[in-house]
């Protein structure tokens, strides 16, 4: 292993992800004017309201780039391009995120209940993790390209 992707490997988050409280206190806040100013409609819809983009509408589904993939939020590194992989799903998947990077809450809109995932420095709703990604981690973070900012390397 080369030494780049060893210091990648032991950032990528091995335990499980900080798990959101209600009421949590963010490190980053903005007033609800504030986080519309700086996003989209569809960016708001998603990060703020716990939306999904449409499934092939991300320009970074299909990026292999070397490069991280921050919060577009804060620009919190959530994951490095590394542990992403082609999931046929039409969202941008991941099998890890760096450590300390994400938390998670339970979904429990629609029928199933299911593993929300967020930044854990401004609470913008990324996605969701299931359990039917590939080693190492057996995990695949769906994630939203709206809420992400990719940084080539």
């Amino acid at each position: 292993m080369h030494r780049r992707q060893f210091i990648i490997a032991s950032l990528c988050a091995s335990a499980t992800p900080l798990a959101l409280q209600a009421g949590t206190d963010f490190e980053v806040t903005r007033t609800d004017a504030g986080w519309r100013a700086m996003l989209t409609d569809l960016e708001y819809r998603v990060m703020r309201q716990e939306g999904t983009e449409r499934s092939g509408t991300s320009p970074l589904d299909k990026n292999y780039a070397a490069g991280i993939y921050h919060c577009r939020g804060c620009d919190l590194p959530l994951y490095p391009s590394s542990t992403k992989y082609d999931s046929r799903t039409g969202w941008p998947s991941f099998y890890a995120s760096f450590k300390d990077a994400i938390g998670t809450k339970l979904d429990r809109k629609l029928l199933a209940v299911r593993t929300e995932v967020h930044c854990r420095r401004c609470g913008s709703h990324l996605g969701h993790i299931f359990a039917d990604g590939p080693p190492p981690t057996g995990q695949r973070h769906c994630l939203n390209g709206v809420s992400l900012v990719f940084r080539a390397a």
